[in-house]
């Protein structure tokens, strides 16, 4: 009697003593929110967990952190700099964030501040690789050198001078006033970009040449630069350097939208309309508006990638400030050339993954392919030999079981991909690409590629990992339906492969 006395004693107590939630308890919900990319959430638990312990240097840069996710840099840096003026000084990863931050709002000046300020206290700090690659895009973005001159009234006045002449074709013009405008200003890169783009709009090439090799040599890694170089090769049909230089800008990432739309327009101009469609888009997602030419490209790369409805709808734009260009939509009459330039483009390409991945899409387009028709396709290897002849099996839908085990396998594992990829939002191309290189060189070193579904599952996880979407070997196990156990041992593989 007295001990159950005793037990109701202490489970009154138990029920009426509070449970304390402290900045800690909000901090780590906070942190799981984070890690779930609930961001707004997270948000919420780490603003409570300040307003209970508000001098936590630890709790003040994790919000400035999703603060920086949500957009709000301002308000981040504001976080940041209290962090070191008023409450820990010795918290110097604070500079990595703020020039972080500084680059996303355009203040590329306050970036090199903060990001050299960084790499002075912390030579060999967490963040150190990091700050690296920043300071190495902000040279791209901001196109000045270290001590960037201030652009006066006279410089703007000439520089859209010189831009409206060459608008209107008056080319001699704009020749002579960039030549000026450069003899002035030396290091005004802009100038010697639209230079170029003079030349080679009067036929001078070797001049407009030239003049980009001058920004690149003095200015390494100019943007408007590069691209205006890749579309001089385009036309002078150097497909080699065309691919290389593709290859280099396909590693850019821009922060400026200006240089996001330079670089979309380009690709859509040199016919990769993946790529295009991967920025244009994406700045139409942030609610950029755009101009005619903007939705011009958007529209091409969205058909060439078959997103039909962004493409209907970037079109009406078009044709909302330009009706003129109504019949010249990508779909009409004539427009499924590009279709099969793109083709062609991949079946002669350089490197056999493309070769391969041309055959693939050749597959697709419902035609009766023979082998007659390969005739004119230079087929390096005996396996794009025994590829192009499976897909003529297909076509005739009999007699596909003549084809080799490994060839009818790694057709399997490019449909698997197909199949488990129809509703990307961004473009594919270099998934198949991905897998193609890695069947080649699976075959070569007679690997079995017969459990497709774990190919493609390691394939995919690897590709987005390269293009910085990365997603766990549990989600992609399970989108393919194979164990993590199975997805580990292939994604070893793959890595083996691609060295």
């Amino acid at each position: 009697m007295g001990d159950n006395t005793m037990n109701d004693r202490q489970h009154q107590i138990a029920k009426i003593i509070p449970f304390v939630q402290t900045g800690e308890y909000y901090f780590k919900k906070g942190l799981k929110a984070y890690r779930k990319r609930d961001i707004y959430k997270a948000k919420k638990h780490l603003q409570r967990a300040i307003q209970l312990q508000p001098e936590d240097s630890m709790f003040l840069c994790q919000l400035a952190v999703v603060l920086t996710e949500l957009g709000e840099y301002t308000q981040s840096n504001r976080i940041l700099l209290s962090i070191i003026e008023e409450v820990d000084a010795e918290m110097t990863e604070c500079f990595y964030f703020m020039a972080n931050n500084y680059a996303h709002l355009g203040l590329f000046q306050e970036a090199y501040k903060y990001a050299n300020l960084y790499v002075e206290v912390e030579p060999d700090g967490e963040f150190i690789d990091d700050t690296e690659d920043l300071l190495d895009l902000l040279s791209i973005e901001s196109e000045i050198e270290e001590e960037p001159f201030e652009l006066q009234d006279e410089l703007i006045v000439k520089q859209e001078k010189a831009r409206e002449y060459l608008e209107n074709g008056e080319l001699e013009k704009a020749t002579q006033l960039l030549q000026e405008i450069i003899s002035l200003y030396p290091d005004f890169w802009s100038a010697y970009n639209n230079l170029a783009l003079a030349y080679f709009y009067t036929g001078e090439v070797e001049k407009a040449a030239s003049t980009l090799e001058e920004v690149l040599e003095k200015n390494p890694g100019n943007l408007h630069a590069l691209c205006n170089m890749l579309v001089f090769l385009y036309y002078q049909r150097k497909t080699k350097k065309v691919k290389e230089l593709i290859g280099r800008l396909e590693c850019i990432h821009p922060i400026l939208v200006e240089h996001r739309y330079k670089l979309g327009a380009t690709f859509g101009l040199v016919g990769r309309y993946d790529l295009a469609y991967k920025w244009l888009r994406n700045l139409q997602k942030q609610g950029f508006q755009g101009d005619e030419t903007f939705y011009y490209w958007l529209s091409h790369s969205a058909y060439f990638t078959n997103r039909l409805d962004v493409a209907k709808n970037a079109w009406e734009k078009v044709l909302a400030e330009n009706p003129e260009k109504k019949g010249s939509e990508p779909w009409a009459d004539g427009k499924t050339k590009n279709f099969n330039d793109i083709l062609d483009r991949w079946l002669k390409g350089d490197y056999i993954e493309e070769r391969l991945y041309g055959l693939y899409l050749l597959s697709k387009t419902n035609k009766s392919i023979t082998l007659k028709d390969m005739e004119g396709l230079d087929l390096h290897a005996t396996l794009e030999q025994e590829f192009a002849e499976h897909i003529c099996r297909l076509a005739k839908s009999r007699k596909r079981e003549l084809s080799p085990d490994h060839i009818i396998h790694g057709y399997q594992v490019a449909d698997l991909l197909f199949i488990n990829n129809k509703d990307y939002r961004t473009s594919t191309e270099g998934l198949y690409l991905t897998w193609f290189m890695i069947f080649d060189q699976a075959v070569s070193r007679d690997y079995h590629v017969n459990n497709g579904s774990a190919w493609a599952a390691a394939t995919e996880y690897m590709w987005r990992k390269h293009q910085l979407s990365p997603v766990s070997q549990k989600e992609m196990a399970s989108k393919y339906s194979i164990s993590q156990a199975t997805i580990a041992k292939y994604v070893k593989l793959v890595k083996e492969l691609l060295q």
